[in-house]
Protein backbone atom coordinates (compact mmCIF):
# COMPACT_ATOMS: atom_id res chain seq x y z
CA UNK A 1 0.00 0.00 0.00
CA UNK A 2 1.22 3.90 -0.50
CA UNK A 3 0.43 6.62 1.82
CA UNK A 4 0.73 9.96 0.44
CA UNK A 5 1.97 12.41 2.77
CA UNK A 6 4.01 12.18 5.09
CA UNK A 7 2.68 14.53 8.34
CA UNK A 8 1.55 12.97 11.67
CA UNK A 9 -1.70 11.59 10.10
CA UNK A 10 0.05 10.52 7.17
CA UNK A 11 2.79 8.85 9.30
CA UNK A 12 0.30 7.42 11.71
CA UNK A 13 -1.48 5.54 9.12
CA UNK A 14 1.93 3.83 8.32
CA UNK A 15 2.71 3.26 11.65
CA UNK A 16 -0.43 1.09 12.34
CA UNK A 17 -0.69 -0.77 8.79
CA UNK A 18 2.97 -1.63 9.13
CA UNK A 19 2.72 -3.01 12.16
CA UNK A 20 -0.31 -5.12 11.05
CA UNK A 21 1.86 -6.73 8.50
CA UNK A 22 1.15 -4.63 5.49
CA UNK A 23 4.02 -3.60 3.11
CA UNK A 24 3.88 0.34 3.25
CA UNK A 25 5.78 3.23 1.26
CA UNK A 26 5.12 6.81 2.28
CA UNK A 27 5.68 9.27 -0.48
CA UNK A 28 6.62 12.81 0.39
CA UNK A 29 9.05 15.06 -1.08
CA UNK A 30 9.63 16.74 2.56
CA UNK A 31 8.05 15.19 5.18
CA UNK A 32 6.79 16.54 8.13
CA UNK A 33 7.17 20.23 6.67
CA UNK A 34 3.37 21.18 6.42
CA UNK A 35 0.88 21.50 8.32
CA UNK A 36 2.52 19.43 11.01
CA UNK A 37 5.64 21.58 11.73
CA UNK A 38 4.04 24.85 12.67
CA UNK A 39 0.92 22.89 14.53
CA UNK A 40 0.46 24.23 18.12
CA UNK A 41 -0.50 20.59 19.37
CA UNK A 42 -3.38 21.64 21.33
CA UNK A 43 -5.09 18.66 22.38
CA UNK A 44 -8.49 20.29 23.18
CA UNK A 45 -11.90 18.71 22.58
CA UNK A 46 -13.61 20.65 24.94
CA UNK A 47 -11.86 24.34 24.03
CA UNK A 48 -12.14 23.34 20.32
CA UNK A 49 -15.80 22.65 20.33
CA UNK A 50 -17.68 25.29 18.85
CA UNK A 51 -21.31 25.94 17.95
CA UNK A 52 -23.05 23.53 15.24
CA UNK A 53 -20.13 21.70 15.37
CA UNK A 54 -21.55 18.15 17.08
CA UNK A 55 -20.37 15.29 15.00
CA UNK A 56 -16.83 17.08 14.90
CA UNK A 57 -17.10 17.15 18.86
CA UNK A 58 -17.86 13.75 19.35
CA UNK A 59 -14.90 12.73 17.03
CA UNK A 60 -12.67 15.28 19.22
CA UNK A 61 -13.58 13.26 22.17
CA UNK A 62 -13.45 9.95 20.58
CA UNK A 63 -9.49 10.88 19.46
CA UNK A 64 -8.31 12.75 22.63
CA UNK A 65 -9.82 9.52 25.00
CA UNK A 66 -6.78 7.35 22.68
CA UNK A 67 -4.52 9.88 23.28
CA UNK A 68 -2.70 8.42 26.50
CA UNK A 69 -2.35 4.90 25.25
CA UNK A 70 -1.39 6.05 21.91
CA UNK A 71 1.33 7.99 23.31
CA UNK A 72 2.42 5.74 26.02
CA UNK A 73 2.94 2.95 22.62
CA UNK A 74 4.44 5.40 20.37
CA UNK A 75 6.88 6.40 22.87
CA UNK A 76 7.93 2.67 23.31
CA UNK A 77 8.49 2.03 19.78
CA UNK A 78 10.44 4.97 18.97
CA UNK A 79 12.29 6.46 21.93
CA UNK A 80 11.30 9.51 21.88
CA UNK A 81 9.76 11.90 24.23
CA UNK A 82 6.36 13.55 22.57
CA UNK A 83 6.42 16.37 25.31
CA UNK A 84 2.86 15.18 26.20
CA UNK A 85 1.46 17.19 28.83
CA UNK A 86 -1.67 16.74 30.98
CA UNK A 87 -2.16 20.17 32.97
CA UNK A 88 -5.27 21.16 31.22
CA UNK A 89 -6.69 24.47 29.47
CA UNK A 90 -7.19 27.96 31.21
CA UNK A 91 -10.05 29.74 28.95
CA UNK A 92 -9.72 33.43 29.91
CA UNK A 93 -11.20 36.79 29.24
CA UNK A 94 -9.04 39.51 29.51
CA UNK A 95 -12.13 42.65 29.53
CA UNK A 96 -16.07 42.39 30.34
CA UNK A 97 -16.78 41.76 26.67
CA UNK A 98 -14.36 38.98 26.52
CA UNK A 99 -15.47 36.89 29.32
CA UNK A 100 -19.04 37.15 27.75
CA UNK A 101 -17.58 35.81 24.70
CA UNK A 102 -15.86 33.08 26.66
CA UNK A 103 -19.01 32.99 28.91
CA UNK A 104 -21.20 32.19 25.49
CA UNK A 105 -19.12 29.13 24.52
CA UNK A 106 -18.38 27.55 27.68
CA UNK A 107 -21.98 27.42 28.36
CA UNK A 108 -22.53 25.48 25.04
CA UNK A 109 -19.62 23.47 25.80
CA UNK A 110 -21.28 22.54 29.18
CA UNK A 111 -24.48 21.77 27.80
CA UNK A 112 -23.28 19.23 25.75
CA UNK A 113 -21.62 17.15 29.14
CA UNK A 114 -18.08 18.69 28.03
CA UNK A 115 -15.74 18.79 31.41
CA UNK A 116 -15.05 22.59 31.83
CA UNK A 117 -15.25 24.58 34.69
CA UNK A 118 -15.61 28.14 35.62
CA UNK A 119 -13.41 29.82 37.79
CA UNK A 120 -12.93 33.05 39.56
CA UNK A 121 -10.45 36.13 38.99
CA UNK A 122 -8.50 34.80 41.63
CA UNK A 123 -8.88 31.17 41.36
CA UNK A 124 -7.16 31.21 37.84
CA UNK A 125 -4.64 33.47 38.81
CA UNK A 126 -4.14 30.31 42.01
CA UNK A 127 -3.28 28.08 39.47
CA UNK A 128 -1.87 30.59 37.03
CA UNK A 129 -0.13 33.24 38.88
CA UNK A 130 1.51 34.21 35.82
CA UNK A 131 -1.76 35.14 34.29
CA UNK A 132 -2.25 39.57 34.32
CA UNK A 133 -4.37 40.78 36.57
CA UNK A 134 -6.80 42.47 34.47
CA UNK A 135 -7.92 39.13 33.66
CA UNK A 136 -11.95 38.93 34.36
CA UNK A 137 -12.23 35.67 34.88
CA UNK A 138 -12.01 31.96 33.13
CA UNK A 139 -12.50 28.47 32.89
CA UNK A 140 -10.92 25.03 33.15
CA UNK A 141 -11.01 22.23 31.24
CA UNK A 142 -9.03 19.54 32.80
CA UNK A 143 -9.07 17.31 29.75
CA UNK A 144 -7.97 19.49 26.95
CA UNK A 145 -4.02 18.05 27.06
CA UNK A 146 -0.90 19.00 24.62
CA UNK A 147 1.80 17.33 22.40
CA UNK A 148 4.95 18.82 20.48
CA UNK A 149 3.90 18.46 16.75
CA UNK A 150 7.57 18.12 16.18
CA UNK A 151 8.44 15.87 18.18
CA UNK A 152 5.34 13.49 17.04
CA UNK A 153 6.68 13.59 13.68
CA UNK A 154 10.14 12.55 14.67
CA UNK A 155 8.72 9.48 16.77
CA UNK A 156 6.05 8.55 13.86
CA UNK A 157 8.54 8.51 11.75
CA UNK A 158 10.68 6.30 13.61
CA UNK A 159 8.42 3.91 14.96
CA UNK A 160 6.97 3.28 11.46
CA UNK A 161 10.60 2.65 9.96
CA UNK A 162 10.97 0.45 12.55
CA UNK A 163 7.73 -1.60 11.85
CA UNK A 164 8.75 -1.84 8.39
CA UNK A 165 7.66 1.27 6.42
CA UNK A 166 9.87 2.80 3.61
CA UNK A 167 9.56 6.58 2.93
CA UNK A 168 10.35 8.33 -0.10
CA UNK A 169 11.21 11.45 0.02
CA UNK A 170 9.33 12.43 -3.63
CA UNK A 171 6.35 13.82 -4.77
CA UNK A 172 3.56 12.50 -6.17
CA UNK A 173 1.67 14.79 -9.09
CA UNK A 174 -1.10 11.51 -9.93
CA UNK A 175 -2.33 8.28 -8.28
CA UNK A 176 -2.02 6.72 -11.28
CA UNK A 177 1.80 6.93 -11.06
CA UNK A 178 1.57 4.67 -7.68
CA UNK A 179 1.69 1.17 -8.05
CA UNK A 180 -0.32 0.31 -5.15
CA UNK A 181 -3.46 -2.06 -4.23
CA UNK A 182 -4.26 0.92 -2.04
CA UNK A 183 -3.44 4.50 -1.34
CA UNK A 184 -4.21 6.63 0.84
CA UNK A 185 -4.09 10.34 0.87
CA UNK A 186 -2.84 12.14 3.53
CA UNK A 187 -1.66 15.05 1.99
CA UNK A 188 -3.03 17.83 3.63
CA UNK A 189 -3.80 20.64 0.94
CA UNK A 190 -2.38 18.52 -1.67
CA UNK A 191 -5.35 16.27 -1.81
CA UNK A 192 -7.63 18.40 -4.07
CA UNK A 193 -5.24 18.06 -6.56
CA UNK A 194 -4.98 14.38 -6.15
CA UNK A 195 -8.77 13.39 -5.71
CA UNK A 196 -10.86 16.29 -6.45
CA UNK A 197 -12.47 16.87 -3.13
CA UNK A 198 -13.19 20.13 -2.11
CA UNK A 199 -10.26 20.33 0.59
CA UNK A 200 -8.70 24.22 0.74
CA UNK A 201 -6.03 26.11 2.23
CA UNK A 202 -6.46 28.00 5.45
CA UNK A 203 -3.30 30.24 6.67
CA UNK A 204 -2.20 30.18 10.27
CA UNK A 205 0.32 32.34 11.41
CA UNK A 206 1.79 31.37 14.40
CA UNK A 207 4.91 32.56 16.84
CA UNK A 208 7.45 30.67 19.10
CA UNK A 209 8.73 32.33 21.79
CA UNK A 210 11.43 31.15 24.54
CA UNK A 211 12.04 31.93 27.83
CA UNK A 212 15.24 33.79 29.52
CA UNK A 213 18.02 32.10 30.74
CA UNK A 214 16.89 28.56 29.15
CA UNK A 215 14.34 28.10 32.11
CA UNK A 216 10.71 26.73 31.60
CA UNK A 217 8.11 29.03 30.89
CA UNK A 218 6.63 30.83 33.99
CA UNK A 219 2.80 29.10 33.59
CA UNK A 220 2.76 25.39 33.31
CA UNK A 221 -1.42 25.72 31.55
CA UNK A 222 -1.85 25.76 28.10
CA UNK A 223 -4.01 29.44 28.16
CA UNK A 224 -6.90 29.80 25.53
CA UNK A 225 -8.57 33.49 25.88
CA UNK A 226 -9.28 36.99 24.33
CA UNK A 227 -7.88 39.93 24.71
CA UNK A 228 -9.77 42.90 23.44
CA UNK A 229 -11.78 40.52 21.19
CA UNK A 230 -8.36 39.13 19.72
CA UNK A 231 -8.36 35.36 20.18
CA UNK A 232 -5.19 33.83 21.05
CA UNK A 233 -3.24 30.96 22.74
CA UNK A 234 -0.08 30.42 24.50
CA UNK A 235 1.11 26.65 24.69
CA UNK A 236 4.11 26.63 27.29
CA UNK A 237 6.34 23.70 26.65
CA UNK A 238 9.12 21.95 28.83
CA UNK A 239 12.00 23.21 27.25
CA UNK A 240 11.22 26.61 27.67
CA UNK A 241 9.45 27.43 24.32
CA UNK A 242 5.69 29.13 24.42
CA UNK A 243 3.74 28.74 21.22
CA UNK A 244 1.75 31.67 20.23
CA UNK A 245 -1.15 31.55 18.12
CA UNK A 246 -2.48 31.61 15.44
CA UNK A 247 -4.42 33.53 12.31
CA UNK A 248 -7.03 32.09 10.48
CA UNK A 249 -7.10 33.46 6.97
CA UNK A 250 -8.87 32.80 3.92
CA UNK A 251 -5.65 32.60 2.05
CA UNK A 252 -2.50 30.59 0.04
CA UNK A 253 0.47 32.03 1.16
CA UNK A 254 3.12 31.53 3.79
CA UNK A 255 3.93 34.86 4.10
CA UNK A 256 4.45 36.11 7.83
CA UNK A 257 2.98 39.66 8.07
CA UNK A 258 4.16 42.09 10.69
CA UNK A 259 0.07 43.19 11.67
CA UNK A 260 -0.18 39.16 12.65
CA UNK A 261 3.15 39.46 14.85
CA UNK A 262 1.84 42.65 16.87
CA UNK A 263 -1.88 41.44 17.20
CA UNK A 264 -0.48 38.12 18.52
CA UNK A 265 2.18 39.24 20.49
CA UNK A 266 -0.28 42.41 21.72
CA UNK A 267 -2.92 39.39 23.09
CA UNK A 268 -0.04 37.14 24.82
CA UNK A 269 1.26 39.85 26.18
CA UNK A 270 -1.94 41.45 27.67
CA UNK A 271 -2.93 37.83 29.32
CA UNK A 272 0.71 36.66 30.43
CA UNK A 273 2.63 40.04 30.20
CA UNK A 274 6.07 38.73 31.69
CA UNK A 275 6.54 37.49 27.97
CA UNK A 276 7.29 40.85 27.31
CA UNK A 277 10.64 39.39 28.18
CA UNK A 278 10.69 36.28 25.87
CA UNK A 279 12.88 36.13 22.88
CA UNK A 280 11.09 35.78 19.66
CA UNK A 281 12.93 33.25 18.37
CA UNK A 282 10.23 31.80 15.29
CA UNK A 283 7.45 33.77 13.52
CA UNK A 284 6.22 31.35 10.58
CA UNK A 285 2.77 30.23 8.83
CA UNK A 286 1.41 27.58 7.75
CA UNK A 287 -1.78 26.18 5.75
CA UNK A 288 -4.43 24.25 6.91
CA UNK A 289 -6.79 21.43 5.04
CA UNK A 290 -10.23 22.83 5.27
CA UNK A 291 -13.16 21.41 3.95
CA UNK A 292 -16.71 23.37 3.08
CA UNK A 293 -18.16 21.76 6.68
CA UNK A 294 -14.95 22.25 8.66
CA UNK A 295 -15.14 18.02 8.78
CA UNK A 296 -12.08 15.81 7.77
CA UNK A 297 -12.40 13.33 5.19
CA UNK A 298 -11.52 9.77 6.38
CA UNK A 299 -12.70 7.15 3.88
CA UNK A 300 -13.05 5.45 0.57
CA UNK A 301 -13.44 7.71 -2.23
CA UNK A 302 -16.59 7.08 -4.35
CA UNK A 303 -16.27 4.38 -6.93
CA UNK A 304 -12.78 4.24 -6.10
CA UNK A 305 -12.36 1.57 -3.28
CA UNK A 306 -8.85 1.36 -3.40
CA UNK A 307 -8.39 4.83 -3.11
CA UNK A 308 -8.40 6.41 1.03
CA UNK A 309 -8.74 9.62 2.10
CA UNK A 310 -7.19 11.11 4.92
CA UNK A 311 -6.86 14.74 5.02
CA UNK A 312 -9.38 17.98 5.49
CA UNK A 313 -8.78 17.83 9.58
CA UNK A 314 -8.67 21.85 9.32
CA UNK A 315 -7.35 23.15 13.26
CA UNK A 316 -7.71 19.31 14.17
CA UNK A 317 -4.74 17.38 12.68
CA UNK A 318 -3.00 16.99 15.64
CA UNK A 319 -5.38 15.64 17.96
CA UNK A 320 -7.47 13.26 15.71
CA UNK A 321 -4.11 11.74 14.77
CA UNK A 322 -4.94 8.42 16.78
CA UNK A 323 -8.59 7.61 15.54
CA UNK A 324 -7.75 8.72 11.63
CA UNK A 325 -5.23 6.05 11.97
CA UNK A 326 -7.02 3.92 14.16
CA UNK A 327 -10.06 4.09 11.42
CA UNK A 328 -8.29 4.35 7.94
CA UNK A 329 -6.23 0.98 9.15
CA UNK A 330 -9.20 -0.94 10.40
CA UNK A 331 -10.54 -0.04 6.89
CA UNK A 332 -8.12 -1.40 5.10
CA UNK A 333 -7.24 -4.39 6.87
CA UNK A 334 -10.63 -5.80 7.69
CA UNK A 335 -13.00 -3.51 5.48
CA UNK A 336 -14.78 -2.34 8.49
CA UNK A 337 -14.14 0.13 11.07
CA UNK A 338 -12.53 -1.10 14.65
CA UNK A 339 -16.18 -1.79 16.16
CA UNK A 340 -19.70 -0.96 16.16
CA UNK A 341 -19.54 1.67 18.40
CA UNK A 342 -16.89 3.51 15.85
CA UNK A 343 -19.41 3.40 12.70
CA UNK A 344 -21.60 6.57 13.93
CA UNK A 345 -18.23 8.60 14.81
CA UNK A 346 -17.21 7.64 10.60
CA UNK A 347 -20.41 8.31 9.46
CA UNK A 348 -20.18 12.36 9.44
CA UNK A 349 -16.77 12.03 8.02
CA UNK A 350 -16.57 10.19 4.78
CA UNK A 351 -16.24 11.51 1.14
CA UNK A 352 -19.58 10.66 -0.19
CA UNK A 353 -20.81 13.96 1.38
CA UNK A 354 -19.01 15.49 -1.12
CA UNK A 355 -19.74 13.60 -4.11
CA UNK A 356 -21.64 16.36 -6.04
CA UNK A 357 -18.51 18.88 -5.35
CA UNK A 358 -15.23 16.81 -6.48
CA UNK A 359 -13.25 19.47 -8.54
CA UNK A 360 -11.79 17.85 -11.71
CA UNK A 361 -8.56 16.38 -12.20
Amino acid sequence: MAVVGGGAVGLAVAWRCAARGLRVTVHDPTPGSGASHVAAGMLSPVAESYFGERELTALLVASAARWPAFAAELTAASGVDLGYRTEGTLVVGLTGDDLAEARRLWSYQRDLGLPISPLRPSELRDREPALATRVRGGAIAPGDHQVDPRRLVTALRTAAGRAGATLVAGGVRSLSDLDARVTVVAAGCGAAALTGLPVRPVKGQILRLRAPDGGPPGFRHVVRGYADGEPVYLVPRSSGEVVVGATVEERADTDVTAGAVLRLLRAAVDLVPELAEYDLVEATAGLRPGTPDNRPVIGPLPGRPGVLAATGHHRHGIVLTPVTADLVTDLIVTGQPGSPAVDPLLAPFTPERFAGQRRSG
